[in-house]
């Protein structure tokens, strides 16, 4: 019986040769609108003119002009015999290039393993993690540690960050699900990003937010979720945070920036949100036009399912604060 293979597409590069994978349903020349996707991140890579996207489910689409995708591409290779398993979920990836490498930031869940029981609900082993590539094509591969957040805490939604001090870092989600009010946090990187230093700090709480809201026992009070932190830098070099979370059943994004315009903050909250209702998870890049950019995905429920495509809208960063501008994809 003859086995079947998935079709790989040749790449040359520097440091030699690589199969890239084409995952099943593979199709050139896809509009963004027609690309079901959660948490797209996009890197635009000077060095190939080429904008990838990446996401929730570990795949990767690539682009010329933001508008027309050829993908998806199996591009993550974690360690099956790591905590993960041999098939994590993959959620939230992001690329970022850093001193040459190429990075992907992204959250591992194993499902076989339950870390904790709250309120009911079983806590799967879940982190974001880091591995890298020499190519922004991947395959991204495991670095020499194997645990960045510490076991028995759920994590989730990693992005990278180089703060004032000249450190990389990692800032991420610890999950609600645990603390029941979720934090966004910091955790220092060595140098290479191939492991942390230290221990976590908290950043702020879900329950900081003055725009969420969820019903608990007949009372109103900020929800509970924490989700999808981005850095980025005003014009005037204000340091803010994009990050995501609910107005009821809204899937909402707000902003906060630091006072001290490091991670340390303390952060202050915008009061209303960034973004209309029903998209979040946002990320900012800048084109190859020179113009900034905003990626984040809407979200519907169709038949009881999260529907979720990827949609950019212009923004303005020139100033002191971040201002949406029109949806141009």
């Amino acid at each position: 019986m003859m086995k079947k293979f998935l079709p790989v597409l040749l790449i040359l590069c520097g440091s030699g040769v690589f199969a890239q994978t084409r995952h099943k349903g593979f199709r050139e020349n896809i509009p963004l609108d027609s690309i079901v996707l959660s948490d797209p991140a996009i890197l635009p890579d000077e060095a190939t003119h080429t904008y990838y996207m990446t996401g929730t489910g570990g795949l990767m689409w690539k682009s010329k002009d933001l508008k027309l995708w050829s993908g998806p591409y199996d591009v993550a290779q974690p360690d099956p015999e790591s905590w993960m398993g041999p098939h994590p979920a993959i959620w939230a990836a992001e690329l970022h290039k850093h001193n040459g490498k190429y990075y992907y930031f992204a959250t591992f869940t194993n499902r076989d393993i339950i870390i904790d029981t709250v309120r009911g609900n079983k806590i799967e082993r879940r982190a974001s993690h880091v591995l890298v590539s020499d190519t922004p094509d991947g395959p991204y591969k495991p670095m020499r540690d194997s645990i960045y957040l510490p076991a028995d805490k759920p994590t989730l939604d990693g992005t990278f960050w180089v703060d004032k001090d000249g450190e990389p870092y990692m800032v991420y989600c610890y999950e609600w699900l645990q603390n029941w009010d979720g934090t966004i946090e910091k955790i220092r990187l060595k140098p290479d990003l191939s492991g942390s230093v230290g221990e976590g700090k908290l950043l702020f709480r879900a329950s900081d937010s003055p725009w969420s809201r969820e019903k608990e026992d007949g009372k109103i009070r900020p929800n509970k979720v924490t989700d999808g932190p981005w850095l980025f830098r005003t014009g005037t070099g204000r340091l803010g945070m994009l990050w995501t979370s609910w107005i009821y059943d809204v899937y909402t994004q707000g902003v906060a920036y630091s006072m001290s315009d490091t991670l340390d903050g303390p952060w202050v909250q915008e009061k209303d949100p960034i973004t209309p209702p029903n998209h979040g998870h946002g990320m900012l890049f800048k084109t190859f036009d020179g113009d900034w950019m905003m990626s984040v995905h809407s979200h519907e429920v169709i038949n009881g399912k999260y529907h979720r495509v990827p949609t950019l809208f212009q923004v303005d960063i020139s100033g002191d604060k971040l201002i949406l501008g029109e949806k141009v994809l």
